[in-house]
Parts: C-alpha cells; structure tokens; sequence
C-alpha cells in the first residue's frame, strides 16, 4: 500500500496561507527592496522572508525532513525533501503583474510527491498528491478536480511558453518555432502558469529550456495527477533534467521527438 501524503498537502496549504500574507503586503509595495543575484536574476526581500517562513514552520512540524529553497539552498537530510519556490515569476513580482505564485513541492527519494502552487494575485491555487488527483480552488473546502485536454493533435494544440531566448542557448530555437508555427495557438503566460494551464485542460502543452528543480518541482505532481506527462527535453524523469516539456500526454512523444 503506497504512502499517503494527505497530511502533507493540508500543511501546505497552511504553509501558503502563512506566506500570503508576506507577498502580498509586499507585492506592489513602494517599499520593496530588489537586490540583483550571481545570476543576474532579481530577488527581493519578499522572496527571502517568504522562504524564511516556510523553513522555519517546516522546522518545527516536520523536523526530519530535508528542505531544499531557491534562496537558502539545502537543509537538512534523508529521503523526503521539501523543495521550496517562495516566488516564482519574480520579475512580474516586482513589475507589479499579478502572474506568480509560491511553489511548495515534496518529492520522496527522488519521486515527487506533492505539490502546491499559491497564485494569491490571480486568487488561485493548485494542488496534488501521488494518487489523490490535481485540484484547484482557493483552499481545500472548494476544490475542483483538474484535468487534461484530450486534444491528440499538434495543429489543434494551444502552445503556452515563457520566452524564446533560452532556446538559441541550446540550438533548439528552430525547433521550438516549427512547433509554435504548427501549433493551433501559442501564448507566453509563463513560468508556473504554463503547467498549470496544461493540467487543467486550457492549454495542450508547455516547454521551457533551462528550469531548476525548485521551478518544478512543486508542478510535476499536479501536471501527471491530472492526467498529463511532464519529462525533461530528453525524456528523462522531471525535475532533475534542467528543463521541461508537460503535455497532456496525448501530444508528449511528437513534442519530444519536434524538440530533440
């Protein structure tokens, strides 16, 4: 008999209910400090206190577990880790667009889990856990089942992205515009929006071409609990290839072998 990580799931949504209240005090807020990392990336004072929050809480109830964030790397050991995004989208963050979320995920060994994904600007949330299937709502006591599209062809597809620079980087650019120019509609909604957008069934299929496993992490269960696949570019097991391809399953092996 498989594990359950029901319990996990509602301390998710406590973890987010908690981090809520720091990013959007802060989101739009004259006040917010935008430093710049190694990376070249922004980060702000919301992302690190948000993570600060949710080690701190996931210190206290589950104080065996790892905890791997964007911000303050890993903590801790053993086979279950926590893998934190506390604001995906931090460049919307601090234009004022309400498109990003804090990404709560859980894998077990190396299979993820659980996951939670806290939109609060767009009032949103989705959630799953390995064999409870993928919801969506604004706490668990109005959660609707999510699931994927069954269009089963690339020119009924609606293609969601977030740019297309990346893709020069590892010479799939013309590649990945063959498939938007095959694709019924393309949109760049982004980051964690993509993915969600596939498990729900708005959109067919999402790709990005360079991801951390904190970027995914919190959407790989949502994305196959609602039915769909969710694989590194070569196939191999999200989050641990460094980018990402979600379809609704149907679409998944045209799109890895398109962008091969």
């Amino acid at each position: 008999m498989s594990p359950s990580y029901d319990d996990d799931v509602r301390l998710a949504h406590v973890l987010a209910d908690s981090v809520e209240r720091v990013t959007m005090a802060r989101f739009k807020s004259e006040s917010l400090v935008v430093d710049t990392k190694p990376d070249l990336t922004p980060v702000t004072d919301a992302d690190r206190d948000a993570e600060e929050l949710i080690r701190g809480q996931l210190k206290r109830t589950r104080p065996r577990d790892a905890v791997q964030g964007e911000e303050f790397g890993t903590t801790g050991h053993g086979p279950r880790r926590w893998i934190i995004d506390p604001i995906d989208g931090t460049k919307n963050y601090v234009r004022g667009v309400p498109v990003w979320a804090t990404l709560i995920g859980l894998v077990d060994g190396d299979q993820p889990v659980m996951g939670l994904v806290s939109a609060p600007a767009l009032g949103r949330r989705w959630w799953a856990a390995q064999g409870s299937g993928a919801w969506t709502g604004r706490n668990l006591f109005s959660a609707k089942a999510i699931h994927v599209s069954q269009v089963s062809r690339v020119q009924d597809a609606s293609l969601s992205y977030a740019s297309l620079g990346g893709w020069a980087d590892i010479d799939r650019r013309d590649a990945f515009l063959e498939l938007m120019d095959d694709c019924w509609r393309t949109r760049a909604y982004g980051d964690f929006w993509s993915y969600m957008l596939v498990a729900e069934g708005a959109c067919d299929l999402a790709a990005e071409p360079e991801l951390q496993e904190y970027d995914m992490a919190a959407l790989v269960p949502i994305v196959t609990e609602a039915g769909g696949r969710f694989t590194s570019l070569d196939g191999s097991p999200a989050p641990w290839g460094g980018n990402a391809v979600a379809t609704n399953g149907l679409l998944h092996d045209e799109v890895l072998r398109r962008l091969a």
